[in-house]
């Protein structure tokens, strides 16, 4: 029998009740009411609670559009969004000795996946995110508009996410980047579809990944875990929308056994990037993105990161309004930045995810 404690919207922060309450209050009912995923696209195109504008200022953003999988059937394309974090005009002039690189600075490339359960959302959604990783971290952010479901079921986004790291790893010097320095990140399902291309590239010999951050991670489709149970309602993010996410995701007929569905599942862990972990106690997901960290470890590879006990999955994209989502996203950065070798990062060795 699962113990009972205090409910789950008790054990929230309480700066984070009133948002909490918002975002609920403005989500689709999805898997009841809604289970469209177009019209769950429209309810949220105009829903709009807890503004989280002034957004980032960055020196550039750039839309453009990248060699989609090469036997993907019409994803010939996958649109991206570049954000560097100064302007070309105000960079200083390359030196000698520099080869192709366009900055003298050696600086990260993240290759960002957005959340949205591999079904909703986007680049638009996930703009303050990406500027702010770019701007705190002085990094350049390809954001990634991978293909969705229900249109584009598993293994759709992982195989243009895999396309985007190899092109971000053959861009990589025009980007201004540090090839020793490439990363992987992704909230939510982006989690996931971060942590997968890891997998992808360790079995296809590259790109090499310095560092795979993994913002509360969907990580295994059995959604079975006391996280699931404990969290199930009052927390945003409910046991219910994961369930029709999955369903939307991989089909009747998908199968959420595979590691690029659930890396969970991955038989063998070694030889991984190291990973950067941000949890959330109030999170369906919780368990199982701890229970990665648990097995990262045991597998030789490195974690660091931070736990939130107060905090519900999607909190990091409220700094403006959560002390706890600020400083989480500065440490964030702070893992990204240290990838560059001479770049010293402050959080290093920072509290435990698991």
């Amino acid at each position: 029998m699962t113990p009972v404690g205090p409910s789950a919207p008790s054990r929230l922060s309480p700066a984070a009740r009133p948002l909490v309450a918002a975002l609920s209050a403005a989500f689709p009912d999805l898997g009841g009411a809604v289970t469209d995923a177009a019209e769950a696209r429209r309810i949220l195109a105009t829903a709009a609670p807890g503004s989280r504008k002034p957004l980032p200022a960055v020196g550039a953003v750039v839309g453009r559009t990248i060699p989609g999988p090469p036997a993907a059937s019409g994803a010939s394309e996958i649109p991206v969004r570049v954000y560097d974090p100064v302007h070309r005009e105000t960079a200083p002039a390359r030196s000698e000795g520099e080869g192709k690189n366009r900055h003298p600075h050696p600086r990260p490339t993240v290759l960002f996946f957005h959340g949205g359960g591999y079904t909703l959302c986007g680049l638009d959604s996930h703009d303050a995110t990406a500027r702010g990783l770019a701007a705190r971290a002085g990094a350049v952010v390809v954001s990634v508009g991978y293909r969705l479901a229900p249109e584009h079921r598993f293994p759709a986004a992982a195989d243009d996410a895999y396309a985007a790291l190899r092109w971000a790893a053959a861009e990589i010097h025009a980007l201004g980047g540090d090839p020793g320095a490439l990363v992987t990140a992704g909230d939510s399902s982006g989690g996931g579809l971060a942590t997968a291309v890891a997998l992808k590239a360790r079995e296809a010999g590259g790109p090499d990944i310095a560092l795979q951050v993994l913002l509360y991670p969907v990580l295994d489709a059995a959604q079975n875990t006391a996280s699931y149970r404990e969290n199930a309602t009052g927390c945003f993010l409910t046991a219910a929308h994961m369930r029709w996410f999955w369903q939307q995701y991989l089909g009747p007929d998908g199968d959420g056994t595979h590691p690029l569905a659930s890396p969970l599942r991955a038989a063998d862990l070694t030889g991984l990037p190291p990973a950067y972990l941000v949890t959330a106690g109030c999170d369906p997901l919780r368990d199982e993105a701890l229970a990665y960290a648990r097995r990262l470890r045991a597998a030789g590879v490195p974690v660091t990161g931070r736990h939130w006990p107060g905090m519900f999955h999607g909190f990091l994209g409220f700094p403006a309004q959560l002390a706890d989502a600020d400083e989480a996203l500065t440490g964030v950065a702070e893992a990204i930045a240290a990838t560059v070798k001479d770049r010293k990062n402050s959080g290093e060795g920072g509290g435990g995810a698991g």
